[in-house]
């Protein structure tokens, strides 16, 4: 008769998964809380200290510490092993159930103390899933409660595949390597990062046909973006890219809005009340950069926006969600894919990049600081409407590839540049995507203006009103060429580059 040993922190799912594993003829071995809960479920199970002879000793600090279960864990499947446990009055244990004390969730608390962070390194929870993971070629390591469902299935249609089990074991090796990893941070008060990524897919190539490229993400259960993938060919390296700025674009806004991405740089944005309205402001800010675009949406894609879209090659839609009416439409776009979003969260709260021989890690720019205070600087104040413009032109600014210079009326752009090696041109190109629509439209710039050159150039383009970070030390000459052209100049003091 096959033996389990369980011990668990997080309880979820394990009454169902035991029960099946009784049903199967299993024998069930417990620590202490586990096996209270499974008796108050009417299962049966022998708590491991009286299959071992050993109390549990030091408040529960020593459980499974003992050869009769770490030498169940690690015979193996051969006479000489057999023999020694059953001369010593042991047996085999087939399937470990494990999952660890929340270490790194106990010390983030910021009321932790030392104490109640040394109580929360999981000993005998490591040591278990370290042993049956060494010894997968007979015994089965599940040390996550998704896993339950898959690994019951299996031993109810005749076992667990050693394929399967050695995938398990890696699993349980990553999850120790982390934690002993979050341990010694905290111990040694160390700035390490240790980072551990998980395969969502291969990808078909990178960037271009002859680099390869494999998607990763922070959980066992990742999805693309944690999104679910509801139609359309497969994502490609750069579709990701695109999907993920355009989200963060959307999803930062808390009206209604669409954001237009192509090569990672939007070209146009909108809010308003539906979902359609936004798209077709949005669009209308650069229809030619728009085609073969990605589009992201903070609302429900309903039938109208759908049918909108429509006419326009769309290579992907990321949207916090699609209704019926708009699957119906959007499903005649067999190749598009279609992207629903969970929530607005942007997660983790800090982003890494790769360079040379290290990695970069910084926070994630949520907008400006709450402490943040704007302040005009011009002869004149900006009126209503071009505050309400102002307002929503440095909250797209903050998407667009430095030197961000973003045109807006109302609540849309009309006219994008970024990406330049210098500011004056990112005006000049924003201007030319607005043309007549910049006259009467505001300005925003990631960045203060180190010569009035560009303050010149919006004025001819029709500009009314700026709003940039300020603090160049030619400030005092931007904010002249403003009042000479009489637009009204707003500085924030927070810059926001996106290199």
């Amino acid at each position: 008769m096959p033996n389990a040993i369980l011990s668990v922190y997080d309880k979820t799912g394990l009454v169902e998964f035991a029960r099946g594993l009784v049903n199967l003829g299993w024998e069930l071995l417990a620590t202490g809380g586990t096996a209270r809960l499974l008796t108050q479920n009417d299962l049966p199970v022998t708590e491991v200290s009286a299959y071992t002879g050993s109390p549990e000793i030091l408040d529960g600090r020593v459980k499974t510490l003992h050869p009769a279960i770490h030498g169940g864990l690690l015979a193996r499947n051969r006479e000489a092993d057999r023999s020694e446990l059953d001369r010593l009055g042991w047996g085999p244990i087939d399937l470990a159930v494990v999952n660890l004390y929340p270490f790194e969730a106990t010390i983030v608390r910021p009321d932790v103390t030392w104490e109640e962070a040394i109580e929360n390194i999981d000993i005998g929870g490591v040591t278990l899933i370290r042993a049956a993971a060494k010894n997968c070629d007979r015994v089965t390591l599940v040390c996550d409660p998704k896993e339950y469902v898959e690994v019951l299935g299996y031993l109810q249609t005749g076992g667990v595949p050693v394929e399967i089990r050695r995938k398990l074991a890696a699993k349980g090796f990553r999850q120790t390597g982390g934690y002993d990893a979050a341990i010694a941070a905290y111990l040694g008060g160390e700035q390490t990062e240790t980072l551990t990524l998980y395969p969502i897919r291969p990808l078909r190539y990178g960037e271009n046909p002859h680099q390869k490229a494999n998607l990763y993400g922070y959980t066992p259960d990742s999805t693309p973006l944690g999104g679910k993938i509801l139609q359309g060919k497969e994502l490609s390296y750069t579709n990701l890219l695109d999907l993920d700025a355009a989200w963060r674009a959307a999803a930062s806004f808390d009206k209604t809005t669409i954001c237009i991405v192509k090569h990672l740089s939007p070209c146009g944005i909108a809010s308003a009340s539906s979902p359609e309205g936004a798209y077709r402001a949005a669009l209308a800010s650069d229809p030619v950069s728009a085609f073969g675009g990605v589009i992201a949406s903070n609302r429900p894609i309903d039938a109208a926006a759908a049918q909108a879209m429509a006419d326009l090659f769309i290579e992907c839609i990321i949207a916090a969600g699609f209704e019926e009416g708009a699957l119906a439409v959007l499903s005649r776009k067999k190749n598009c894919r279609l992207v629903a979003m969970p929530d607005l969260r942007i997660e983790p709260e800090c982003e890494y990049r790769s360079i040379v021989r290290g990695v970069l890690k910084q926070a994630v720019d949520f907008g400006d600081p709450r402490e943040t205070s704007w302040q005009v600087v011009s002869n004149r104040n900006p009126s209503e409407d071009e505050w309400q413009a102002l307002r929503f032109a440095w909250k797209a600014c903050q998407h667009v590839k430095s030197n961000a210079i973003v045109f807006a009326c109302g609540e849309a752009t009309v006219g994008i540049g970024g990406g330049q090696p210098n500011r004056v041109d990112c005006v000049r190109i924003a201007a030319e995507r607005a043309g007549d629509r910049a006259r009467g439209a505001v300005m925003a710039s990631d960045a203060f203006f180190p010569f009035p050159d560009s303050v010149e150039l919006a004025a001819k383009a029709g500009i009314t009103a700026i709003i940039h970070p300020g603090g160049s030390i030619r400030d005092a000459e931007s904010i002249a060429a403003a009042n000479e052209h009489q637009i009204a100049m707003v500085t924030t003091g927070v810059r926001h580059f996106r290199h």
